[in-house]
């Protein structure tokens, strides 16, 4: 029997059993046979008693890496004056209180890690941790801006120091981040030591020295920073705000820090004499430890080739915070690109990030032709599980080696040379899009390779299942409005793959969100839209779009659509020929999609009853079931009755009548390629909104699809030696133009075209120095002529002299 039905045995027990004498101190998340401690108790109404006693949440939930917040434990009631302990990840303790209340808080410590990490509080100065809970340590790249102090004109702080930037720098907070009256500001350093790649390879945060101290807590600080003599070789950091209380760099106090970012305000004398020169020797010192580091380039992936593809690549591919289109980002660090993207996954050994930009054409910026260009990444800027050590420290990592190479080669000086030649732009011509394929409306399914067709079984169905990557995807479907109408609604996304949590997405009652449950404990997105799970991420940004992302590649979206769901799957190429279930075999053949549980192919697409029976085929099994049953109804309907309700029958046939109130309005709606299934929404669903809803989801899947669409790159081409270049896009029909400096001649094709066999038409162009052979011919002719003229004149001239001579001697002779 497996994990998930176990559990839910032993919750049907819980139910029966009442909540008799039973404690859920150092219980939580385990069942007994009287009453629960799972997280499901709650709704199941069959927790123990001190259930909210002991399996404690706090507020807020989450907050940034750099720690510091005050999290309140809730419902827990503490004696006044006990000494509390809070233990962060099983390893890590702080100092907690009790307030007048009686109520208990404890301070997030300094992590090395993203994600959720156990909580676990003693209340007896660390003897006894006996309630637990969990906390989300947040990148500070994706938290929220108001949980974090703010360093005004950014740029001008990772500049201070170079020509024209100096003066008096400002930050500032929000004073309820730190409750007292004065605070110390402070600066922390960041550093990895040890060598690379080594079991001695360490990360360290170190307090450094104050910056005031005995300050008033208004929210705003400025000051005129001096150079660092015995810290300026600790060139990145963050400013932290705390309670002046505590003696200097006293670890894990409330506190807010700022973003980490490059410290050159505090650098050496050298730096503010001659910034491109410092920055120079940094640069080639860098250059020299690159070229003793492993070649990490050969195992990411290779960038989509377009805007379009790189947006819609969901499974693989997020917005880099840092250049959004959508928030109009200013792309700092990609010059002339208006939207990145990051791999979502880290390279498998050396934990290597991949980024990609895009310019306003859609067309990706490469570093050979921009500053701005795509640039892989040493160490993910987001990090990589288990974190905690270097290269997959998030953040800090990628800024050691990849973020302040880029100040000492490209910003503080003109030397980008080195760095792009350990940071290349990947082209595009490796990249393959993956497929997609969706289920919604009531329900409609469209397969990765194209099959249509409608089941409207009411239960619960294996969606996806693909037995060599361990992903499996299923979904839950109940009546539309009630049981009045024969027609079913996706109403539940449950998935894992492999080892990872289970996640499930599913309609709140009233329709109006979407719940995301982690183990069958309900995730809250108020706080952060971004959460890096056990062997899973997942981003919601709204309360009615989520987006699930797995290590293989794949990714779920989840949206409502007027009171049902639309689920997308995308799968990479990895996927062909291993999947099967609701969305069929990704082979690229449609004609094999609807095959049944037992690999029987169906021959008849059109008989909407064989499509039932081939549907019917793929109920879950109570040993593979992924999802919670949390109430009464859901106990009743899906965990006690079969899978798939045999006794459902639905309308299979539209039947359309001119004298339908609905027609009209169905045919309004209604139109072009995919009208079935918005019309049967209609007229069969009777719910025009779900009709409009299915038209919507069919037009979205019909443009996801042709913004995956393969194309062709013939790969960067180099502008000839000696000449130029018009043209930075190398996809199928691009042109590229070529020509020399001056002084110099053109030698092969002047413009070339990408072609549909992924090569440049024409042949290589190169730029040979100018010969005026004519011209040299033409005067040495004419001197030679000239010289010609010039003897003959001579010649002449002397004959003629010598006559006029003899003639005159001749006169003399005569007299």
């Amino acid at each position: 029997m497996g994990k998930t039905t176990a559990v839910t045995l032993l919750l049907l027990v819980s139910c029966i059993g009442g909540t008799f004498g039973q404690s859920c101190e150092v219980k939580c998340g385990q069942m007994s046979v009287s009453c629960s401690c799972h997280p499901t108790c709650t709704s199941l109404g069959s927790c123990c008693a001190d259930y909210k006693e002991f399996c404690v949440e706090t507020l807020p939930h989450s907050g940034s890496i750099l720690g510091g917040v005050d999290l309140l434990v809730l419902n827990a009631t503490f004696d006044k004056g006990s000494p509390l302990v809070c233990r962060f990840n099983g390893d890590t303790d702080t100092v907690g209180y009790v307030d007048e209340s009686g109520r208990g808080h404890c301070i997030a410590p300094l992590l090395y890690q993203t994600g959720w990490v156990s909580l676990h509080v003693s209340s007896d100065n660390g003897t006894a941790f006996n309630r637990a809970g969990a906390w989300l340590s947040v990148h500070t790249g994706k938290l929220d801006a108001k949980f974090k102090a703010t360093l005004v004109n950014s740029t001008k702080w990772q500049y201070y120091g170079t020509p024209q930037v100096g003066g008096s720098l400002e930050m500032t907070w929000d004073t309820s981040l730190v409750r007292e009256d004065r605070v110390n500001i402070e600066l922390w350093g960041y550093r990895e030591t040890g060598k690379p790649y080594s079991e001695e390879w360490q990360a360290e945060w170190k307090y450094l020295y104050s910056l005031a101290k005995d300050q008033p807590n208004n929210g705003a600080f400025s000051f005129v920073p001096q150079p660092a003599l015995l810290f300026s070789s600790w060139e990145l950091g963050a400013v932290r705000v705390s309670s002046s209380v505590h003696s200097d760099g006293i670890w894990n106090v409330q506190a807010a820090w700022t973003e980490d970012h490059a410290l050159a305000w505090h650098l050496e004398d050298k730096f503010r004499e001659d910034s491109q020169a410092w920055a120079l020797e940094k640069c080639l010192a860098w250059d020299q430890l690159e070229i003793t580091l492993p070649n990490f380039l050969s195992e990411i992936i290779d960038c989509p080739c377009t805007l379009a593809q790189a947006r819609a690549d969901t499974g693989r591919f997020h917005t880099d915070y840092g250049c959004d289109i959508e928030k109009g980002s200013v792309c700092t660090y990609h010059p002339g690109s208006v939207h990145c993207v990051r791999a979502i996954q880290a390279s498998p050994k050396y934990a290597a990030g991949q980024q990609c930009c895009y310019d306003s054409s859609g067309a990706q910026v490469l570093t050979a032709d921009s500053i701005g260009g795509s640039t892989p990444d040493r160490a993910h800027d987001w990090g990589s599980p288990p974190y905690r050590k270097p290269p997959r420290v998030p953040g800090q990592s990628h800024w050691v080696y990849d973020v302040l190479s880029f100040y000492y080669c490209c910003l503080w000086s003109d030397n980008c040379y080195y760095y792009f030649k350990h940071r290349p732009s990947s082209d595009c011509r490796r990249y393959q899009p993956p497929n997609s394929a969706v289920v919604f409306g009531d329900p409609h399914f469209i397969t990765f390779d194209g099959a249509r067709y409608s089941f409207n079984g009411k239960g619960e169905y294996r969606l996806l299942t693909s037995a060599g990557k361990g992903l499996a995807v299923q979904g839950r479907t109940e009546p539309v409005n009630g049981t009045a109408i024969n027609a079913t609604k996706l109403s539940s996304v449950a998935m894992k793959e492999a080892s990872s949590d289970v996640i499930e997405v599913r309609l709140l009652p009233g329709h109006s969100r979407l719940q995301v449950l982690q183990n069958q404990k309900s995730l809250s997105f108020d706080e952060q839209s971004w959460m890096d799970l056990n062997g899973v991420f997942v981003f919601s940004p709204v309360a009615t779009n989520v987006t699930v992302m797995f290590p293989s590649g794949a990714g779920v979206e989840v949206r409502l659509r007027e009171g049902t769901l639309a689920a997308s799957v995308l799968l990479p190429e990895e996927f062909r020929n291993s999947t099967e279930g609701l969305l069929g075999n990704m082979n690229g053949d449609a004609t094999d999609d609807l095959v049944i549980d037992n690999g029987q192919l169906l021959v008849n697409y059109s008989d909407p009853q064989e499509v039932f029976d081939f549907g019917a085929s793929w109920a879950v099994s109570n040993t593979s079931a992924l999802f919670t049953y949390d109430s009464k109804y859901l106990l009743d309907t899906y965990y006690h009755a079969p899978r798939h309700d045999h006794h459902f029958v639905p309308v299979f046939v539209v039947h359309e009548r001119p004298d339908d109130p609905l027609y009209n309005v169905a045919s309004d709606i209604c139109s072009g390629d995919g009208s079935q299934f918005c019309r049967y929404d209609i007229l069969v669903g009777r719910d025009p909104k779900m009709g409009n809803a299915s038209k919507i989801s069919f037009l979205s899947h019909i443009s996801l699809v042709e913004d995956l669409k393969p194309v062709i790159s013939c790969g960067w081409l180099a502008p000839p030696p000696n000449g130029r270049k018009e043209g930075t896009t190398y996809l199928q029909g691009a042109k590229v133009r070529l020509s020399c400096d001056d002084g110099y001649t053109l030698e092969g094709s002047s413009e070339r075209t990408c072609q549909g066999n992924g090569r440049w038409s024409g042949g290589d162009t190169s730029c040979m120095p100018s010969s005026n052979i004519a011209g040299i011919v033409a005067g040495s002719v004419i001197g030679a002529l000239t010289l010609i003229v010039i003897i003959t004149t001579l010649v002449l001239h002397s004959r003629k002299k010598k006559r006029t001579q003899s003639n005159d001697t001749f006169t003399n002779a005569d007299l």
